[in-house]
């Protein structure tokens, strides 16, 4: 008998990837999403979606008889979180919770749910360890909250967590449509429209990259391995580059010379981040996909997607 994995967010780009994954590894999926920032044409066929809000008591029949869920829903453009903290603390905070609760009610055995990176945001130690948390904008100050509704519930209900904190995951169906969307996706997109990519400040900070895959990889892990019960584990590649050498590799592997346009900063994002992996690494996971290879699959990707009109 297959398992059957809950997802919320199945929408989006982390989501809709991973239910790809399960659906290709054997499990049988449920997905959750309201759709308002991620996109149905995403979600695998084969997926039994549902179009809900994880705010609503409507959630909680769906959670009956699954095995494990991945919650993955939120409000996650730090720009649009630092315009708008309550609708954040409504989605990331009172939506998080909700979804727990409904974990509770159905007793299902594991959850695996979406920290963040952005936690370390006022750190200065790199590379950055799990146990440093110095979270600053809206957005991060909202996943912290639900960490501690995590522990609590874990505390309170005996509910089994693994907290996974993304750095810049990147790949296939990544957010392009955001108010700010994430440099790879923005970068192919403007270089192949012939416009201008936007960098924001000088283009020196510096991010930790890791494609979809290789998070997935880690996804798996946790829905068999026991070690991972009641952790909190960084995704990132132990490696990171400044924007603007994102901007020339994607430029040089598009052959496509169009200078950037150089903005302000945006408030509230950090100017290094680099993830300390050693913890996931023991546990047998290795991030296997260089830079180089995952952006040519995203530029694979976004020409397809261009191609259909999609774009």
């Amino acid at each position: 008998m297959c398992m059957k994995i809950l997802v919320t967010g199945v929408a989006g780009f982390i989501g809709s990837n991973l239910a790809s994954r399960l659906l290709h590894e054997g499990y049988e999926v449920i997905g959750l999403d309201n759709l308002s920032y991620g996109q149905k044409e995403n979600i695998p066929a084969d997926v039994e979606f549902y179009p809900l809000d994880i705010r609503g008591k409507d959630i909680y029949e769906h959670f009956k008889e699954c095995d494990a869920v991945f919650h993955l829903a939120a409000k996650n453009c730090i720009a649009d979180c630092q315009a708008d903290p309550v609708e954040t603390a409504d989605i990331n905070v009172r939506g998080t919770a909700n979804v727990f609760e409904a974990v509770k009610k159905a007793k299902v055995e594991k959850v695996i749910y979406a920290e963040s990176s952005a936690l370390y945001e006022g750190s200065k130690s790199y590379p950055t360890q799990e146990s440093e948390e110095f979270p600053e904008s809206f957005y991060a100050v909202s996943k912290m909250a639900a960490k501690y509704f995590a522990e609590a519930y874990q505390r309170f209900a005996g509910l089994k967590f693994t907290a996974l904190r993304y750095f810049c995951v990147y790949g296939p169906v990544q957010d392009y449509r955001r108010t700010i969307p994430p440099v790879m996706s923005a970068f192919i997109i403007k270089l192949l429209k012939k416009e201008p990519p936007i960098i924001y400040g000088s283009g020196e900070k510096r991010r930790d990259f890791v494609y979809v895959d290789d998070v997935n990889d880690f996804h798996m892990l946790c829905l068999t391995d026991k070690r991972t019960d009641n952790k909190v584990f960084n995704l990132g590649s132990g490696v990171n580059c400044s924007v603007n050498e994102i901007y020339r590799m994607v430029s040089n592997l598009l052959n496509i010379n169009i200078p950037p346009k150089y903005k302000p900063n945006l408030p509230g994002e950090a100017e290094v981040t680099l993830a300390d992996i050693s913890k996931s690494m023991n546990l047998g996971w290795i991030p296997k996909t260089n830079i180089e290879t995952g952006i040519i699959r995203a530029i694979d990707y976004i020409k397809d997607e261009m191609a259909k009109g999609n774009i």
